[in-house]
């Protein structure tokens, strides 16, 4: 006896609503902002926020980050990156905003380039 398989057309209705909800910001934070747990704030920050992606410092005494999530926790997370940790002081926070990836799982500090 051979077995057949029916194709059956997914439903895509809502998904469009989900995806649109969905943000992805890339930064870089100048300032006083190495060797002030910078990284570690926001690592814990994001993590609190439940947004993805990672954060690392830069040669040039930047910190870089990328945040993917729910578009009002990104723009929660971008936000914070305006003001930074308690020990250090942020002068400028360039920012863009890239297509979403879902590459992430979780939100996690980076080590070197």
């Amino acid at each position: 006896m051979k077995k057949t398989f029916k194709w059956k057309r997914p439903n895509y209705e809502g998904i469009s609503e989900v995806i649109m909800e969905q943000k992805r910001v890339h930064v870089f934070i100048s300032g006083r902002v190495q060797g002030v747990f910078f990284r570690a704030y926001t690592r814990d920050t994001a993590v609190r926020e439940g947004v993805q992606g990672w954060v690392r410092n830069v040669p040039d005494g930047r910190v870089e980050a990328v945040f993917e999530g729910d578009r009002e926790k990104v723009d929660r997370m971008v936000a914070w990156c305006h003001v930074g940790s308690p020990l250090g002081h942020v002068d400028r926070v360039e920012e863009w905003e890239e297509p979403c990836s879902g590459e992430f799982r979780e939100f996690e500090i980076r080590y070197g380039r």
